[in-house]
């Protein structure tokens, strides 16, 4: 009997497992195995460590499903062996040895870049590490256009920030070399250049990239178009 893999969500950078609420939700209603693990958001190399470590730990196939941030981390995670497909949602696709910073250095500067909040955090025996956040004041407006404002409020104030060390480290490996990727561009993102999520995909030779008329956070905003793409892969993979 064919066992259809479970499927991973991942959270990006600025969110938590809550902003794949409305996705995870349809998923568990139409019957699939789905686990939202929390990603750290302190290291590119670390967070896909703990990744890699859970998916791991998941017995039979995983399908991997990155929003944003998350995308980079699926992108090192997902050579796991029991990886069997990648869904970029506005997502990184990393090529080895690429940044989040050399990758987005390509295109022009999304609108995030001059809405960021930069805030010290203790590390013990090193120096402070530094906190990427969005501005609470531009936050829906940047991050979560699209969505009602009351509930961009709350997502405003409960962000996970992401350590500003994480932009500029290289990715160790690109799994998509080996495993067949779909993607999700957002067209109205203000989050990610467009242009960055359509070069790594098209580099990456995903099968499918379907483009939305949504914002960064098109999980929330257009959640059914979401899982009809997770959907398709998880059937193209079991």
């Amino acid at each position: 009997m064919t066992v259809e893999p479970t499927i991973v969500l991942l959270h990006g950078a600025f969110a938590d497992g809550a902003s794949w609420a409305p996705v995870t939700r349809r998923l568990l209603d139409n019957g699939h195995t789905v686990r939202v693990p929390p990603v750290p958001n302190r290291s590119l190399i670390g967070d896909s460590a703990y990744i890699r470590s859970f998916v791991e730990q998941i017995q039979g196939p995983v399908l991997l499903v990155g929003h944003s941030y998350g995308g980079a981390v699926m992108t090192v995670a997902g050579v796991a062996e029991n990886v069997v497909g990648l869904v970029y949602v506005s997502g990184y696709a990393l090529e080895v040895g690429e940044s989040l910073g050399e990758l987005q250095g390509r295109f022009p500067d999304s609108d995030l870049a001059a809405n960021l909040v930069y805030s010290p955090f203790p590390i013990e025996g090193a120096e402070p590490g530094t906190d990427v956040s969005v501005d609470i004041k531009t936050f829906h407006e940047i991050f979560a256009g699209g969505i009602p404002r009351e509930d961009a409020e709350v997502l405003a104030v409960s962000q996970r920030p992401l350590a500003a060390a994480a932009f500029g480290e290289a990715a160790s490996a690109a799994a998509w070399k080996t495993k067949p990727g779909w993607g999700i561009v957002s067209r109205n993102d203000h989050t990610i250049n467009p242009d960055v999520e359509r070069f790594g995909y098209q580099r990456a030779g995903l099968r499918k990239v379907v483009e939305i008329d949504a914002p960064h956070l098109v999980m929330i905003a257009a959640p059914s178009e979401v899982v009809a793409l997770i959907e398709e892969a998880l059937s193209a993979v079991s």
